[in-house]
């Protein structure tokens, strides 16, 4: 016989209709019920109940659909996260979770209904890395139901997402680097290109960059905006992460391609006069309002690629070129990371794991010629 369950532990039996019933008592003698098709799944129940109960907090209730709580929860993080993050977390969560599993309880939702959602998704030709990402929204979402007690458990960590496949690096050689940079120069916006290889600068923190966060005489910059766009409007915001807002050392041939370019600049606002609006921004348009991000790939970068011979490659790869040309020069990763405004310099080590070969061999004949003498 089981051993009986000790009072304020709850009860669990199973009805003649071939249904489990767990049961536990409440302050003031009232009695919570849950039901379920197995023992254990009643039993996961009575201990969520038996758990808020504990912490005095309301017991979780089979009346709560998944699609109702992810809505308060996105509610609930809007004010700390950013606005295009809360857009996406919204997007993803709705457009894929809803419809599939926003009508099943949250108390009910088992590993398999999202493993099956992952797969259907994947066969619909949905890209993996994005899978991925609404993995990682939903675990967090359901990572605070159970710090809330409303389950007994983040049923999403028990669940596989598929492998991340990432985009292949195109970093340009230093041939291929000279190339580019003697092709623009003359551009209007060739000192974009000279900051971009040098400092390994995101687009949107170079786009973002005032004069104000630039001493020319000391040879520092100041990351402290990005160029975002939000709702159809681009506009300033704060570097996604702390390691993000970084001080970066200015090489003398980015110093001048900044000098020219405040010159041309100041050219510029004396010709339109009033018509110049001053936002104080180092890479503005024809009229000193922020740049497009779009505009500069589809009307100034992939142009510019052609023009020199290039492959077509992406913008971001300008800042995978800067971090490898600096490795193989043997820069410390270190500072390579902090250039770059990595969270860690082991993910510097990871995305740049090709080039540690190179280094390894440079570190062997270095040795090997200083203990030969």
């Amino acid at each position: 016989m089981p051993k009986r369950r000790a009072n304020h532990e709850g009860t669990i039996y199973k009805r003649q209709d071939g249904r489990w019933v767990a049961s536990v008592t409440l302050p003031g003698g009232k009695r919570k019920s849950f039901y379920g098709q197995t023992r254990q799944e009643v039993g996961q129940k009575l201990t969520v109940g038996l758990k808020a109960r504990l912490d005095g907090v309301p017991l979780p209730s089979d009346q709560l659909k998944v699609g109702r709580y992810l809505q308060e929860w996105l509610q609930s993080v809007a004010p700390s996260i950013r606005p295009t993050t809360w857009r996406r977390y919204e997007q993803l969560l709705r457009i894929h979770v809803l419809p599939a599993l926003g009508g099943l309880p949250l108390t009910r939702l088992e590993p398999r209904h999202i493993q099956h959602l992952y797969a259907d998704l994947l066969a619909h030709g949905m890209p993996g890395n994005t899978v991925r990402l609404l993995h990682t929204v939903f675990r967090r979402a359901m990572g605070q139901a159970a710090k809330w007690s409303m389950v007994p458990r983040n049923v999403v960590q028990l669940v596989s997402p598929p492998r991340s496949a990432r985009h292949e690096m195109q970093p340009l050689s230093a041939a291929q680097t000279r190339a580019l940079l003697d092709v623009a120069q003359g551009e209007r916006l060739s000192a974009l290109y000279v900051l971009a290889i040098h400092t390994g600068m995101r687009l949107g923190e170079l786009l973002g960059l005032q004069w104000r966060d630039i001493d020319l005489t000391a040879g520092r910059l100041h990351v402290q905006h990005t160029l975002l766009r939000t709702r159809g409007i681009w506009r300033l915001a704060e570097p996604k992460t702390a390691r993000s807002r970084r001080r970066i050392a200015l090489a003398p041939g980015a110093i001048e391609a900044l000098r020219h370019h405040r010159a041309q600049q100041a050219t510029e606002r004396l010709h339109l006069g009033a018509a110049w609006e001053d936002n104080d921004m180092v890479f503005a348009n024809a009229v000193g309002r922020l740049l497009q991000a779009n505009h500069i790939l589809n009307r100034c970068f992939r142009p510019l690629l052609a023009k020199a011979g290039l492959p077509q490659i992406r913008f971001h790869d300008l800042r995978h070129t800067a971090a490898t040309l600096l490795l193989h020069q043997g820069v410390h990763p270190k500072v390579v990371s902090e250039m770059l405004g990595h969270s860690s310099i082991g993910m510097t080590l990871d995305v740049y794991s090709h080039v540690i070969p190179d280094m390894q061999d440079t570190a062997v004949k270095a040795m090997d010629a200083l203990l030969r003498g």
